[in-house]
C-alpha cells in the first residue's frame, strides 16, 4: 500500500444529487428543501461511517450538455454543498457534469470547497454529449483570479467516454500534472460502478508517483483494499447506497 500522500484523503463519499429543478426530470424549487434533507442525510452517514471527504455532483441532471451549466446549477448547488459542509464537518468537493470545471470552482470558492473533479482536464474525449475539450488554463487561471485554496483532481481516460487520439495513460497522467497543474488524478472504469483496472492504476502511479491517485468507480467494501495497492485513496457512491442503487440514500 503506498503512504498517506500529503492532502490526500482515503475515502471520499459520493453525494449523487436528484435532479435539479430547472431539469429535464427536476421538479420546482419547491422541491428544494427536500433535496437539501437528503443531502444532509447523505453528509452525515458518510460522516458517522468515517470518510475523509465528500464530493457533490448533479448526478441526476440527465441528459447533460457538453458545455456550461445554466446560472441555477450553480447557485441550487452551492446551496447544497454549503449544507453537506455545515451538516458533516467534512471537506468537500464539487462535480458539475458533464465538464463544467469552471462552474465547479466557483461553487466551491463559494461554499469553502477544498477541490473540484475536472471530468475532461486535458485532451479531448469523445462522450455521450459529443466531443469535450479539456479547459486546464481556464480552470488554472479562475483559480488564480479567485485566490481560492481549490485543488483539481483531473480524470485520466475518463469513464462513458474514449480519448479522440488514443495516448497512453502514463503520458496523459503527465501532461495533466505537469501541463495542466492538476493536483491529484482519478482513474475509473468505463461507467459508473465498473471496476477501475489493476494496470491502469499502476500505470498512471508509475508515471507520477508524486501526485495523489484515486479509484473513481466500481469501489466496494471488497475491492478497494486491492485498487490501495496502487491508488491513495478511493471515491466511493453506489456501493454506499441502499441496494447498491446508485439513486438511492447512502447507508453504510
Amino acid at each position: 500500500m503506498p503512504a498517506h500522500r500529503s492532502g490526500a484523503y482515503r475515502v471520499v463519499g459520493v453525494i449523487h444529487l436528484p435532479a435539479l429543478p430547472g431539469s429535464p426530470l427536476g421538479e420546482s424549487t419547491r422541491a428544494l428543501p427536500a433535496i437539501e434533507d437528503r443531502v444532509r442525510r447523505d453528509a452525515a452517514a458518510y460522516a458517522e461511517a468515517g470518510a475523509d471527504a465528500v464530493i457533490l455532483e448533479n448526478f441526476g441532471d440527465v441528459p447533460f450538455g457538453p458545455g456550461r451549466v445554466d446560472a441555477h446549477v450553480v447557485a441550487i448547488m452551492t446551496r447544497l454543498a454549503l449544507a453537506a459542509r455545515a451538516e458533516s464537518g467534512l471537506p468537500h468537493g464539487v462535480n458539475v457534469l458533464r465538464n463544467d470545471v469552471l462552474s465547479a470552482v466557483s461553487i466551491a470558492a463559494a461554499s469553502a470547497g477544498s477541490f473540484v473533479r475536472a471530468n475532461v482536464y486535458i485532451g479531448a474525449a469523445l462522450t455521450d454529449q459529443g466531443i469535450i475539450q479539456g479547459g486546464a488554463e481556464a480552470v488554472q487561471a479562475l483559480i488564480r483570479r479567485l485566490d481560492a485554496a481549490i485543488a483539481v483532481w483531473a480524470d485520466i481516460d475518463v469513464k462513458h467516454a474514449v480519448q479522440i487520439a488514443p495516448r497512453p495513460l502514463s503520458d496523459l497522467a503527465e501532461d495533466a500534472v505537469e501541463r495542466g497543474l492538476a493536483s491529484a488524478l482519478i482513474v475509473t472504469g468505463r461507467a459508473t460502478g465498473a471496476a477501475a483496472a489493476d494496470a491502469d492504476l499502476a500505470a498512471v502511479r508509475a508515471a507520477v508517483p508524486g501526485t495523489p491517485l484515486y479509484v473513481g468507480s466500481g469501489v466496494t467494501a471488497e475491492t478497494g483494499p486491492a485498487m490501495l495497492r496502487h491508488a491513495d485513496g478511493v471515491i466511493v457512491g453506489t456501493a454506499a447506497k441502499v441496494d447498491g442503487l446508485v439513486t438511492n440514500p447512502v447507508h453504510i
